[in-house]
C-alpha cells in the first residue's frame, strides 16, 4: 500500500478551523495519558466489542509510521493494553485511536505511546474475529479511511481526508502566522474587537 504521508505539528483545533468543515471525532475520545499527541497517516481496522483479534492482525499488518484507527463497537473492554502497544511500537506505529476502551493506562503512559480511547475497562476480550483490515471505518462518528491524515492532542481529535491533506495544511500555516499577528497586536494595546473586526453589540 503507497501513502502519502505528510507531518503536521499544528492542533486539532487549528486544523479544524482551518480546513472550514467537520472534521472533527466525538470528543468522548480521549487521550489515555496526559500529553499524549499524535499525527500520521491512519491505517484503519474493524472489530467486534468484546474481541481483539483483529487488533492483533492489524498491528502485524499495518505499515510503518501510521496511525492505527480501529472502530470497536465502543464496547467497554480492555481491548488493547501494554503488550500490543510494545508491539505497535516495535513496528514502527505512531499511536491508535480506537472507537472502545483500552487498560494498562500506567503502562502505556511509560512507553510513550499514544492512544486515544472512550475510556479504560479491564474486561478481558477472546480472539475469534479476525477483523476487516484497510477498508472505511465508523471512529468517533466519523467515517475514517486508510490514507486520511489523523491528528490528535490534549484538545481532541481530526481526521483529514487524503485528498484534501494538502490544502488544510496549507490552510493552517496561514492562520498560525495570522494569529501570531494578532497576539503581537494585542501586547500593543489593542483589543480583540478591534483586530477581529467584531461588533461589541453583537449585531
Amino acid at each position: 500500500m503507497t501513502t502519502t504521508v505528510l507531518h503536521t505539528e499544528h492542533t486539532s483545533a487549528t486544523l479544524l478551523e482551518a480546513s472550514r468543515r467537520n472534521i472533527a471525532l466525538d470528543p468522548a475520545l480521549r487521550p489515555l495519558w496526559s500529553g499524549a499527541r499524535l499525527a500520521g497517516p491512519a491505517y484503519t481496522v474493524q472489530g467486534v466489542p468484546g474481541d481483539n483479534l483483529a487488533l492483533h492482525n492489524a498491528v502485524a499488518a499495518a505499515p510503518p509510521g501510521h496511525v492505527l484507527v480501529a472502530d470497536l463497537g465502543g464496547g467497554e473492554f480492555g481491548h488493547w493494553g501494554e503488550v500490543l502497544a510494545v508491539a505497535a511500537q516495535a513496528r514502527g506505529l505512531l499511536g491508535l485511536v480506537i472507537d472502545g476502551a483500552v487498560r494498562d493506562s500506567v503502562e502505556q503512559a511509560s512507553l510513550g505511546f499514544p492512544v486515544f480511547s472512550r475510556g479504560l475497562a479491564i474486561a478481558g476480550t477472546a480472539k475469534r474475529y479476525p477483523g476487516i483490515l484497510g477498508r472505511s471505518v465508523l471512529a468517533g462518528g466519523r467515517v475514517v479511511r486508510t490514507g486520511d491524515l489523523v491528528v490528535g492532542d490534549a484538545d481532541g481529535l481530526v481526521s483529514i481526508p487524503a485528498a484534501d491533506q494538502q490544502a488544510v495544511i496549507e490552510s493552517a500555516d496561514r492562520r498560525v502566522a495570522h494569529e501570531a499577528h494578532v497576539m503581537s497586536e494585542l501586547l500593543t494595546g489593542r483589543t480583540t474587537i478591534e483586530l477581529l473586526g467584531l461588533n461589541p453589540l453583537g449585531n
